[in-house]
């Protein structure tokens, strides 16, 4: 609830701090004192749109302040943490305007924006009769409201589920379908190229192979006529492994002494011999291996050319080839795959969108339902807030299948026709502001548990209206006020009688300014604010007496 306004250099009000209580608050003065600037003030903190005028004149700035007690299990603490604002039980939206044209924002005491403080504004308080875009007299708000009152909740979380699903399922073939026809654009292409793969049949490794071969054969005459030099020098008549033996046998003949001391040399023409055999095998080896080199030069560097050009067309290598390969084949079977999964998520986009169309059906029929108890109960109010001709009618329209939504299948919106015979229409445009204000009571007395804000201000709602009607207007704040703070400028003796809080607006005037005061009325003023509100500036004896026994009639 509003628990405090605090209000500094605002246009006839310098300084003003005034604290809230629950229940039914009343602020009475008369014409001109400043109630008005009091909302406009209280409009600021909320986010309403600035404007320099509302400065003081001779100040720098204006700020208003305002602070509210919110209940721990209140849904303003998931918005104020999903924006990184800490809450402790109580918020303050205090709005600074200065002479510069510049507005800024807190939220306690955390600059933020203007968006986000009408948010929150939106979320603790709705102002019937001056801000008229907000609250009931926001079609938007009406379909929310209507589900509210009925209390559609898992009906309504059923339908946006089941929609939710319906839209994945169509994401899904959208994307099966796009990916097929792109497939499908490509197909002659993979196929051509496929059989350019296959034609060819790549191999993992091949063009290493190939360029190893290519040399090999391009050398060939040079290689074995080195070959055969080295094998001639190494397996000739002398062979060198022939001649390192012998020497090897020649020493140890000279007897133990001689082998003894040629040790180190006999092991060393031993190894030579040993290393010389093997050199002669490896000549040997070699030189098959060059006899044996399969194939023609011109074919092998034909069919290196091939792939590597095959490649360079791919804009890949050699050694990705076989890989590619592989990879086109798969496309090409998903290709030839995919016409039955597409077929299969059709059938699941059907069935996504019965279920969404059940589930919107069944809340459509609980709204038709709920919309004719809210009309009757309107009605039942109307007649006592002298709108007995009046009549409150809760439109439904059902919306094309392009336009269904998370919420279901038709728009809401609350219309009046204010005389016999006359076309129903929107509350804004339909209604004057007295029967406007007088519509948003009867709708709000009727809506009171659905309400999901926690501050109500009336502006005015008695206008143009007294005895029995005005008595009826006080009885019905009285009665919203059981559940939620309200706040009502009145100008009704009898409304003001109910109030639980009741505040005296009035202005103070000097030669040189004027300014607005509000003080809080104890029981003894406040019986003599009733009864100047009834017999006007003098009040009389009378006119005391009426106002006791509104008084005590009120509270009765």
């Amino acid at each position: 609830m509003l628990a405090g306004l605090s209000i500094r250099d605002v246009v006839i009000i310098d300084r003003l701090d005034l604290n809230f209580g629950e229940g039914l608050n009343v602020l009475t003065g008369e014409t001109g004192a400043g109630k008005s600037i009091l909302l406009d003030a209280l409009g600021l903190a909320l986010g309403e749109r600035s404007d320099q005028a509302l400065i003081r004149q001779g100040a720098d700035q204006a700020v208003v302040s305002a602070a509210f007690e919110i209940a721990a299990d209140d849904e303003i603490h998931a918005l104020l943490a999903e924006q990184g604002l800490e809450s402790d039980g109580s918020i303050v939206l205090r709005r600074v305007l200065g002479k510069d044209g510049r507005a800024r924002a807190f939220v306690n005491d955390q600059p933020t924006s203007v968006a986000l403080m009408r948010r929150i504004g939106e979320a603790l308080v709705e102002v019937q009769g001056q801000f008229e875009q907000r609250g009931l007299l926001n079609p938007a708000t009406h379909r929310e409201v209507l589900d509210a009152f009925a209390g559609h909740g898992e009906l309504v979380a059923g339908t946006r589920a089941r929609h939710a699903a319906w839209r994945e399922a169509g994401t899904a073939l959208a994307e099966a379908e796009q990916a097929m026809a792109e497939a499908q654009a490509d197909e002659d292409y993979l196929r051509h190229a496929l059989a350019e793969l296959e034609r060819m049949a790549p191999e993992p490794g091949e063009e290493t192979k190939l360029a190893e071969s290519r040399a090999t054969l391009m050398n060939r005459e040079k290689l074995v006529a080195a070959l055969e030099q080295a094998r001639a020098e190494v397996g000739g008549n002398g062979a060198v492994d022939d001649t390192l033996r012998k020497a090897q046998a020649h020493l140890e003949r000279a007897g133990d002494e001689g082998r003894r001391f040629f040790a180190p040399i006999i092991e060393a023409l031993e190894r030579a011999a040993a290393e010389a055999s093997e050199a002669a095998r490896a000549l040997r080896s070699a030189g098959v291996s060059i006899e044996d080199e399969a194939g023609d030069l011109e074919e092998i560097e034909e069919r290196l050319f091939a792939l590597r050009d095959l490649a360079r067309k791919h804009r890949t290598t050699v050694e990705h080839l076989p890989e590619m390969q592989r990879s086109i084949a798969d496309k090409l079977a998903s290709l030839d795959d995919r016409g039955g999964a597409v077929a299969g998520l059709r059938a699941a986009l059907a069935a996504a969108r019965e279920d969404y169309r059940g589930a919107a059906e069944a809340l459509s029929a609980s709204r038709r339902a709920a919309a004719q108890r809210l009309d009757e109960a309107v009605a039942e109010e109307l007649p006592p807030l002298k709108l007995e001709n009046a009549r409150f009618r809760t439109a439904l329209a059902e919306l094309d299948e392009p336009d269904w939504g998370l919420e279901g299948r038709e728009r809401v919106e609350f219309e009046v026709a204010t005389n016999p015979g006359s076309a129903a229409g929107p509350l804004r445009r339909i209604a004057s502001g007295g029967e406007l204000a007088r519509f948003m009571l009867a709708l709000k007395v009727v809506l009171a548990q659905a309400n999901p804000v926690p501050t109500l201000v009336f502006d005015e709602v008695d206008a143009g209206i007294g005895g029995a009607t005005a008595a009826a207007v006080g009885d019905r704040l009285d009665r919203l006020a059981r559940g939620v703070q309200v706040l009502v400028v009145t100008h009704s003796p009898q409304v003001a009688a109910r109030g639980a809080h009741h505040w005296r607006v009035s202005k103070t005037e000097d030669a040189a300014t004027v300014m607005t005061q509000v003080d809080a009325l104890a029981t003894a003023t406040r019986r003599e604010e009733i009864a100047r509100m009834l017999s006007g500036r003098d009040v009389t004896d009378e006119a005391r007496a009426a106002a006791d026994r509104l008084i005590a009639g009120e509270r009765a």
